[in-house]
């Protein structure tokens, strides 16, 4: 695995650490508001979650689909960087 796909299935590692902290705060929220904002952002937390483990299983299963182009891991990890600075900002706004 080259060192940008290690990048980047640490970054989607990331992005699952700060998914469950977020779905916590948010379905601590829903059961205590019955908001369907904050459903909605369970939700939404919930397929990221998915999104970012099935990431994490095709970087060690498929590795060879990314390490034909260095350009391919250089692309997934930008995207999965964008996705963490995403929730960064939101985790702290949610956290406030």
């Amino acid at each position: 695995m080259t060192l940008w796909l290690s990048l980047a299935w640490l970054s989607a590692g990331f992005n699952v650490v700060l998914l469950v902290l977020l779905g916590s705060v948010w379905l601590r929220n829903y059961r205590t508001f019955r908001s369907n904002l904050t459903l909605a952002l369970l939700a939404f937390g919930v397929v990221l979650l998915l999104e970012n483990l099935m990431a994490i299983y095709f970087f060690f299963s498929m590795g060879s689909l990314y390490s034909n182009s260095p350009l391919v891991g250089e692309a997934v990890l930008v995207l999965r960087g964008l996705q963490f600075l995403a929730l960064v900002f939101l985790t702290y706004v949610t956290m406030q």
